[in-house]
């Protein structure tokens, strides 16, 4: 029970740092704390909302899951927004270069979006170990070659390869709608009533669950996973312990690259090609998202959902008046300076209480032994 509280207090304390320190934010600028906090429950309560807040939070969980891997062996894969928009793109190009039926199309373009992804961050796996490049500085730079170098070049030449070049046939060239991950909004509707305003629940988020249980089963019922946080927790005794250090790195920086490839079927899906100005941050903000959840798979649902609950109020409170929308990336922030505090304390607090256990053990056990 002691220890339960203890696991208990760290995100119940800093959902309620969150709620003081955003309440002294948005006084500070001049906005009523609990009318801007009605508007952004009142708007979560649609329906449509919901569905808005689970698109968004589909591909932050995707990306936190692959920042999570990394995390876990005590690599910062700060990549992830580049080889997500990298595999995004060629995925997109090979996937409107077939026409197949929808059960071998779908299935093509996500290995190609894995492989892609998984190429990319290898490169810095490969840095790492064979010539000791710390993986902050290769994630960073193979970032800039991807955004500002390949993606800009390949995508200038694939548009220079269409007969008709218009402001509409910008990006990639369209995939055919077998290739596309269906919306899921009847799956939905049979519990709640039909979405309305031309909604569309992403089947990416089907995607997303299974990535999420798959990274749980890696971690728990798996040796990969076990020699993975064993890496992570003491390199040294994981070493003594067989397990290969530098394949280790390698093997982590792939599969993190896999899972990020995955990140861009939510808008591929909606927009059926690469789009010229394709949406960026993702794979920064699903750092943030995996900190948040302490790299844990239901932690990290949680995390999302908030960052994706935050990033659709934005709206809601300009319409409102309530606050302004850039109040909301600092709320963002001051979320994760919450639970960085809280979870510190409640860390501390957890190891002086385990010290005094321990004690009182050795004194009951030299008071027997007298």
């Amino acid at each position: 029970m002691r220890k339960f509280l203890f696991s208990l207090s760290a995100p119940v304390g800093a959902f309620v740092l969150t709620l003081v320190i955003s309440s002294i934010a948005l006084w500070a600028f001049g906005s009523n704390p609990f009318a801007a906090y009605g508007d952004m429950l009142g708007h979560a309560s649609k329906l449509e909302t919901q569905v808005d807040i689970l698109n968004r939070a589909t591909p932050l969980y995707i990306s936190a899951v692959a920042a999570a891997i990394g995390f876990r062996m005590n690599l910062f894969n700060i990549g992830v927004e580049g080889q997500y928009l990298f595999a995004f793109l060629i995925a997109a190009q090979v996937g409107s270069l077939v026409s197949l039926p929808a059960v071998l199309h779908i299935p093509l373009i996500m290995i190609v979006a894995m492989a892609t992804g998984a190429f990319y961050a290898g490169i810095a796996g490969v840095l790492k170990v064979t010539r000791g490049v710390n993986e902050v500085i290769s994630t960073i730079m193979l970032n800039s070659i991807a955004v500002a170098g390949l993606i800009a070049w390949l995508q200038q030449r694939w548009q220079a390869e269409q007969e008709e070049f218009t402001s509409t046939t910008l990006g990639t060239n369209p995939i055919d709608e077998s290739g596309l991950i269906p919306h899921i909004n009847g799956i939905v509707e049979i519990f709640t009533r039909e979405i309305g305003q031309g909604k569309e629940l992403t089947g990416v988020l089907l995607v997303a669950i299974c990535v999420g249980v798959a990274y749980h089963l890696l971690l728990t019922r798996m040796r990969f996973g076990f020699d993975l946080r064993a890496s992570g927790l003491n390199p040294f005794a994981a070493r003594a312990g067989g397990v290969p250090p530098k394949r280790m790195i390698v093997a982590a920086m792939v599969l993190s690259g896999a899972v990020a490839g995955l990140i861009g079927l939510v808008e591929l899906s909606e927009k059926g090609k690469f789009p010229p100005n394709a949406i960026q941050g993702l794979g920064f903000a699903g750092i943030a998202v995996a900190l948040l959840g302490r790299n844990h798979p239901g932690g990290m649902v949680f995390s999302a959902l908030l960052f994706a609950f935050l990033d659709v109020s934005a709206g809601i409170l300009q319409n409102t008046e309530a606050a302004t929308k850039e109040i909301v990336n600092i709320m963002q922030g001051i979320v994760l300076l919450a639970a960085v505090v809280a979870y510190g304390i409640s860390k501390r607090f957890q190891e002086r209480e385990e010290a005094r256990e321990t004690a009182e053990a050795l004194r009951a056990e030299q008071g027997v032994m007298a």
